[in-house]
């Protein structure tokens, strides 16, 4: 561990939220009319999203999963309570579980700023349906060639993650077969998924430059890849997970994933540049996680056979151990671990509400209980 073991960077998390009718469960564009609301309450905690459909919610930085589970909880009831006043519910969920009046469009709720604007005017038709929740990690590490290097060890395990954060099986009403619908959605764009490898910060900016020359990339100062140096913070910020259900499980992934970027910066620091693994190889092994989710078999980025998730998430546990202990996360992670395996990740949760009898409308009902911290199945 060497000189991160008595200081463990603070971490941050956003979350992004649809804002759903009670009564009809679809999605809702009131953004900015909740926004006004909640950001009486907790400030800049919360900001608007791409879409109206959306709101978005943060964290200050946190120096453990305690601080980071209470202001978790806070933004999420201040957002929530603001929804109630304009009629509407909070749900985390990664894609729209139901539409709207009509088909939902990202381009006609689009969020009032100038970069949503040029990315519509970039990307076209592509937008149409680009109305997707994530969960956003940040990890303090104001070293941007460090964080660079640092990204290198992370980008093979990044499938996994999405496979445990699984959150979007239905998009407008339909079961789309996959547990992350979300990710198939992003896979679309050039400029989204795993980051180039890169052996410098320079490597990482040309490529970001060549990438936004192309027009691939709306602006070379803020990539989008699932891993990046944060443009504005000092953190290094992973983005490739759908929103989570639940606070807890939110909690883990932050501690699991703060321990992923500890444990590659020592191995950065004693020279190791990380696996060169294929761009090819990466996005099969994110197909392929997005489709089955925890269930069933996904693909080791590192060598390239298919094994069981479970088994790939107790490699990770293993690669991270000893930066679990030192800021005492591994109670944290091995529960979240007990969790998945006893009801699922939320795309298994969905489905299963889903069958209650209710159907997709009954999914958004136990999402909208558990997003708002009230206990559910």
């Amino acid at each position: 561990m060497n000189d991160w073991e008595n200081h463990a960077p603070t971490v941050g998390v956003e979350e992004e939220y649809f804002l759903v009718h009670p009564g009809t469960r679809a999605v809702a564009q009131a953004g900015s009319r909740v926004l006004a609301r909640a950001s009486a309450m907790v400030g800049d905690l919360v900001s608007g999203e791409f879409t109206e459909y959306q709101i978005e919610g943060k964290t200050p930085a946190c120096p453990g999963t305690a601080e980071l589970r209470e202001e978790l909880r806070r933004v999420r009831a201040a957002a929530a309570e603001a929804a109630r006043a304009e009629g509407l519910r909070l749900c985390a969920s990664g894609t729209p579980v139901l539409g709207g009046d009509g088909p939902v469009s990202s381009l006609a709720g689009l969020g009032d700023h100038p970069r949503y604007r040029a990315g519509a005017e970039q990307y076209r038709a592509m937008l149409d349906d680009f109305a997707v929740s994530a969960f956003h990690v940040h990890v303090h590490l104001p070293d941007k060639e460090l964080a660079v290097l640092v990204g290198n060890h992370l980008r093979p395990w990044l499938p996994l993650l999405v496979a445990l954060s699984a959150n979007s099986p239905f998009h407008e009403g339909h079961d789309t077969g996959y547990a992350s619908w979300r990710s198939v959605i992003r896979g679309r764009f050039p400029c989204l998924g795993p980051p180039p490898y890169a052996a410098s910060l320079a490597e990482h900016e040309r490529l970001a430059i060549a990438m936004a020359e192309t027009e691939a990339m709306l602006e070379p100062g803020m990539p989008f890849w699932d891993v990046r140096p944060n443009p504005r913070l000092p953190t290094l910020e992973v983005r490739s997970m759908d929103v989570l259900v639940d606070v807890d499980d939110t909690v883990a992934m932050t501690a699991l994933i703060r321990a992923l970027v500890v444990t590659s910066a020592d191995l950065v620091r004693r020279g190791d540049p990380g696996p060169r693994t294929g761009g090819e190889l990466l996005r099969a092994a994110y197909w392929r996680a997005a489709r089955d989710g925890r269930t069933g078999g996904g693909v080791d980025a590192l060598t390239g056979r298919v094994r069981p998730v479970t088994e790939q998430a107790e490699s990770l546990v293993r690669h991270v151990r000893p930066a679990l202990e030192a800021y005492g996360d591994m109670g944290e992670v091995s529960a979240f671990l007990r969790r998945l395996a006893a009801r699922g990740t939320g795309a298994e949760r969905q489905r299963a509400w889903a069958r209650g009898g209710a159907g997709p409308a009954g999914a958004v009902d136990a999402l909208v209980r558990a997003t708002e911290c009230v206990s559910v199945p």
